[in-house]
């Protein structure tokens, strides 16, 4: 009967069009994950090759990879993927925007650097420079506090707070001096002014959070 062959040849018609469908869908979810691949390939790398600008001793500033920026309970243990830290988990809470005689750990000046700060570092291990050996941590403790005082007023700051500045011994550092804004790292093996000056006005306040609300001062 004709109006049963056509019928007949319409459902033999139907699983082609089924699978031409269905491949190029496939072609798509293909296309997909291969874009999604080349993102997280991209962006587990630096961001950029380390620059070692003129300076009178060795410098390196870098771009590490960006890490999520997650709260994680205070106590919990962080890895981090660059040297200081630059972004990644940290507590829910963050250091004062203060200098510290004691390490303060991590995980709450990483919430610093997302506020915007320049967290300023040495690694207070006697054996691990010329200025931690012969002049002692005094002279590097000066010379970070020259780099604070160059920084100028935070509009959003207290007069008592003025700028978003942390300045903390590290012992984990492999560089005597150190420096870390949201993004960005700073190795040194000596203060030196001109290069770690501009390292903190370049990235000063370029971070997720433009804050500078009171942070604590017990760890």
């Amino acid at each position: 009967r004709p109006g049963g062959a056509r019928q007949a040849r319409g459902h033999r018609q139907a699983p082609g069009w089924d699978v031409r469908t269905a491949t190029l869908s496939a072609n798509k979810v293909v296309v997909v994950l291969l874009v999604a691949l080349a993102c997280t390939s991209t962006s587990s790398g630096p961001r950029a090759a380390p620059f070692y600008p003129d300076a009178s001793c060795f410098v390196v500033i870098e771009q590490p990879a960006l890490l999520d920026a997650q709260h994680v309970p205070i106590g919990s243990d962080v890895t981090y993927s660059s040297n200081p830290p630059s972004s990644g988990p940290h507590y829910p809470i963050w250091a004062d925007f203060q200098e510290y005689p004691s390490p303060v750990p991590r995980p709450y000046y990483v919430h610093d650097l997302e506020h915007g700060a320049i967290v300023l570092l040495y690694s207070c291990d006697p054996d691990a420079g010329a200025d931690g050996g012969a002049g002692g941590w005094g002279a590097v403790v000066d010379g970070l506090r020259a780099v604070k005082a160059s920084l100028p007023d935070d509009p959003i700051c207290s007069a008592s707070t003025r700028v978003r500045v942390v300045i903390t011994p590290d012992p984990l550092l492999s560089h005597p001096v150190a420096a870390a804004a949201w993004g960005w790292t700073y190795n040194a093996d000596c203060v030196d002014l001109p290069t770690l000056e501009a390292f903190a006005k370049d990235h000063y306040g370029q971070a997720p959070e433009d804050l500078c609300s009171n942070g604590i001062t017990s760890f």
